[in-house]
């Protein structure tokens, strides 16, 4: 197991992450679970519910923006904030993790376009990731990733793509050396999916979208990859922020 040990954080030897969420009841799920089973304390805050955001990360040793029902381009203030805020984790050169409406954020604050596809089809079930030569020399990859959006994103200028789909090309990649933004959900529980499944149940009618028997049916078959992807990924983006020079006073500890 991987432990990353952040000096003079406020809950001791034990690094905090900073975990965004969106909705009253939206949870880090599994990246949440992995890592505390790696020795982390998760600092939650939902920005659209009052809690404010840091103005530096010298008490953080990452961050994470999850997804939510919004999208990158709405004229709500709380989205430009946190879009803006962006500049926070990037300046420090600390580990940032954008998922789905988060990587669209993170494109969004890049200079990149969000927009839905021309022709209304969407990604709500399981699909195809092809990695990248960069992706592939980084780690192996799912072969099937579970999604649900529909919009998507241009690659924002300097950054590295790391994997692909077939109805939205950019899936996966990496601004520096320790920004990374996933298209995909690799972070929901069971669940997750559950609730999901039935509080979006209009969604399956989407152009693209699958029946909901099918996301039980892809998770029986590709979440063991999916899970194995995403404890590796986590070691290596907590690690990237003690490559980056991030959190000073960082150490990367294994045992």
């Amino acid at each position: 197991m991987t432990a990353f040990h952040t000096a003079g954080s406020a809950t001791g030897s034990r690094p905090k992450i900073l975990v965004i969420l969106h909705q009253e009841t939206s949870s880090p799920g599994r990246v949440g679970q992995i890592l505390q089973q790696r020795g982390c304390h998760l600092d939650i805050r939902r920005p659209r519910f009052g809690d404010s955001l840091p103005h530096d990360m010298d008490q953080h040793a990452g961050a994470i923006i999850f997804g939510g029902p919004m999208s990158a381009n709405d004229p709500e203030p709380g989205i430009r904030r946190e879009i803006d805020w962006l500049d926070v984790p990037l300046k420090a050169g600390a580990p940032f993790l954008g998922i789905c409406l988060g990587a669209q954020m993170l494109a969004r604050h890049l200079g990149a376009r969000v927009a839905p596809r021309e022709d209304g089809v969407t990604e709500i079930g399981y699909y195809r990731l092809h990695p990248t030569e960069a992706g592939r020399s980084l780690m192996d990859w799912p072969a099937h990733v579970y999604q649900w959006h529909g919009e998507g994103f241009d690659l924002p200028a300097g950054a590295e793509l790391l994997a692909t789909g077939d109805a939205f090309r950019n899936q996966a990649y990496r601004y520096g050396p320790a920004a990374f933004g996933i298209q995909f959900h690799a972070e929901l529980t069971y669940a997750m999916m559950n609730r999901w499944t039935v509080r979006g149940s209009a969604r399956m009618s989407m152009p693209g979208a699958q029946a909901r028997r099918d996301h039980f049916a892809g998770r029986a078959i590709h979440d063991a990859a999916v899970r194995r992807w995403l404890e590796e990924f986590l070691d290596r983006w907590l690690a990237s922020g003690a490559a980056s020079g991030a959190a000073d006073g960082a150490h990367l500890v294994t045992g």
